[in-house]
């Protein structure tokens, strides 16, 4: 009997073992599964395919990653850098594009019918803002341009660690979108010279958190959205993005203000530590 027993401990034992094993196996398949994906942006070309990949796999918050904005060598008097301030806006926009894509995808399938009917403006009886058509696209499709736009742009590169980028043989933006070579593959950068001089371009460690603002503002209002969304709110596609167009305008026209109020007159936040190497006035 005791061997009898002593047989069964030991089979039980090595079935727990075995289960606990393929746990671990599966555990470990799944989490490789969900990890991050890597995009190849070792040329320009291949910058390019990794943007239209994010979007077509359905990872719009990737695509702050393919963004560089050069830092200036500056420490606002709270401590924290322009190279971390900008960090910090490019995170908020990543979960703003993660959450419109969110919405995005139910909204397509909640109102798939709607949305494959051909409507003019005067059909829009609902859409009392005259600004429904534009607010569908962008929250319906938003990331749509980026990937059919893919078979006609170009880049060149000029051998100096940048490069053109052109849409149907004509510079994007006049020029003023470029790529970048940097140590993490090459990027989407604009003329920093140029945007630095603008006045409406970030100066202080308050300019940079309030665009930050801007970007989890916008988040902010898809949450309210998304769960009204949910609760079955809206009766038609025309009821939703005129709501949602209003919690989006309601959201950025404050956040404009503000920001714009302290272009005019700044409250001094953006001095610098002594020792860096550039002044903010």
């Amino acid at each position: 009997m005791f061997r009898a027993w002593e047989s069964s401990r030991r089979t039980s034992a090595s079935l727990a073992k075995l289960a606990s094993s393929a746990l671990v196996g599966s555990t470990l398949l799944v989490l490789g599964g969900c990890s991050d994906p890597t995009y190849d942006t070792s040329t320009p070309q291949r910058l390019l395919d990794a943007v239209q990949q994010a979007v077509r796999d359905g990872r719009p918050e990737d695509l702050p990653q393919f963004i560089e904005i050069s830092a200036r060598d500056v420490e606002f008097e709270d401590g924290v850098t322009e190279e971390s301030a900008i960090g910090d806006v490019k995170a908020k926009l990543s979960d703003m594009l993660g959450q419109l894509g969110r919405v995005s995808r139910k909204l397509k399938e909640r109102y798939a019918k709607d949305l494959a009917k051909s409507q003019t403006q005067l059909e829009r009886v609902s859409d009392r803002f005259g600004f429904g058509p534009v607010v569908e696209r962008a929250v319906t499709d938003p990331f749509k341009f980026l990937d059919e736009s893919r078979a006609k742009l170009t880049a060149e590169d000029l051998g100096d660690g940048t490069a053109t980028l052109e849409y149907d043989g004509s510079p994007v933006a006049g020029g003023f979108v470029a790529l970048l070579e940097t140590g993490d593959g090459w990027r989407v950068t604009v003329p920093i010279e140029l945007v630095q001089s603008n006045e409406y371009w970030p100066q202080t460690r308050h300019q940079w958190a309030v665009v930050a603002s801007m970007m989890l503002a916008v988040e902010n209002s898809l949450d309210i959205f998304e769960a009204e969304l949910d609760a079955d709110k809206f009766k038609t596609l025309d009821q939703a993005t005129e709501r949602v167009g209003r919690l989006l305008g309601e959201s950025v026209i404050v956040q404009s203000v503000i920001y714009a109020s302290m272009t005019k007159k700044d409250p001094g936040s953006g001095k610098v530590r002594a020792g860096t190497s550039a002044e903010v006035q």
